[in-house]
């Protein structure tokens, strides 16, 4: 969101037009400092910009200055209840700290927070979720709706503005795909702090993935958003892909592989489907900014082959490796996926 200010998250920035950036969150027990190293490392070795961690208890927060020293990413700390939580995690060296001031409790508490925050230039990010709006909110508009969750947040932000503090990012999510759509676009027209974009629990990796896309592109298509994730029940690597993969569809990202394969039909000779998820997770490691066809047979394969930087147009147990729209060799089809990484690791425009 070119509008928005700019706020400095440990080595990265948001806002302003700067790209927009991927989180996560660890799903490992934050007190297990190399279990949740691993997994951050993984993530950030996958794409993810920036990573949060729960912090449900003192041991937790205090883990995170040897989860951090081992890291080369930004680290969030995830508050709820309690406002000693949030203190420690600084101290222990949070970049940045999520709280819904709404259950922090007592505006001194708030304030103790705040002082901390404002002593070591720490950002504070105020989320709001659809299932904890105020009660007075859901009577006042007849429900959950997006104007609710907007004013709860600004009410929230509001409070932090009070105490003098401004280095802020705002999240609101639902898990209502429209409702949240339409929250981003009202708050987007009221405030110019970065907003941090999902569509919280979203579901699996089927229905997550989907709710997220529609979601997030939609939000996200508006020049509305600085940093998303994408919420999914399931291993945390596959937020970092659908969210690089949305940011690409958009033209919000560059970079990386990307892959287009045909649906498959009866025409199809050879294991398109086996073969097009094995070149997916081949070329995930693979540091060019091209695209890859996997095509199944001689009907359309060749044509969309020729579209694509390189592609496989497979026949009968056998498959052509096409560049540039040239046939450069015929191989079988067990030898078809390292052919591919061969030439894609020797690349040469």
């Amino acid at each position: 969101m070119s509008k928005s200010k700019i706020i400095k998250i440990g080595n990265r920035v948001i806002g302003g037009g700067n790209p927009i950036l991927i989180q996560s969150m660890t799903n490992t027990k934050t007190e297990d400092v190399a279990a949740t190293v691993a997994q951050i490392q993984k993530l950030s070795a996958a794409g993810c910009d920036i990573i949060r961690c729960a912090v449900p208890t003192m041991e937790a927060a205090q883990a995170l200055a040897q989860i951090k020293a081992q890291i080369d990413i930004p680290l969030v700390a995830d508050i709820h209840f309690d406002y000693r939580l949030a203190v420690a995690a600084m101290e222990h060296g949070a970049d940045k700290i999520r709280i819904n001031p709404g259950n922090i409790g007592s505006e001194d508490r708030i304030k103790a927070v705040i002082e901390e925050a404002a002593k070591r230039q720490i950002p504070i990010r105020v989320g709001v979720n659809s299932g904890s709006l105020e009660k007075e909110l859901v009577a006042k508009y007849n429900g959950v709706t997006a104007e609710g969750i907007v004013e709860s947040a600004l009410d929230k932000v509001g409070i932090i503005e009070r105490l003098g503090y401004d280095n802020l990012v705002i999240s609101i999510k639902s898990s209502d795909v429209m409702m949240c759509v339409k929250a981003h676009e009202l708050i987007s027209d009221q405030t110019e702090y970065p907003l941090h974009v999902g569509i919280t629990e979203a579901g699996t990796i089927t229905s997550g993935n989907i709710k997220s896309a529609i979601g997030l592109s939609l939000i996200l298509n508006q020049g509305i958003g600085d940093t998303i994730r994408v919420s999914l029940t399931g291993d945390p690597l596959e937020e970092i892909k659908s969210a690089k993969l949305i940011l690409k569809t958009l033209g919000l990202r560059k970079g990386g592989i990307e892959i287009v394969s045909c649906p498959t039909c009866g025409r199809t000779q050879i294991d398109l489907i086996g073969l097009a998820n094995q070149v997916e997770n081949m070329v995930a490691d693979i540091p060019l900014d091209i695209k890859v066809a996997v095509m199944g047979c001689v009907v359309n394969g060749p044509g969309e082959a020729k579209e694509a930087d390189i592609g496989i147009a497979g026949g009968i147990g056998e498959g052509l490796i096409m560049k540039k729209g040239q046939i450069i060799k015929k191989v079988p089809e067990q030898e078809l996926l390292s052919a591919l990484r061969d030439e894609l690791l020797n690349w040469k425009e």
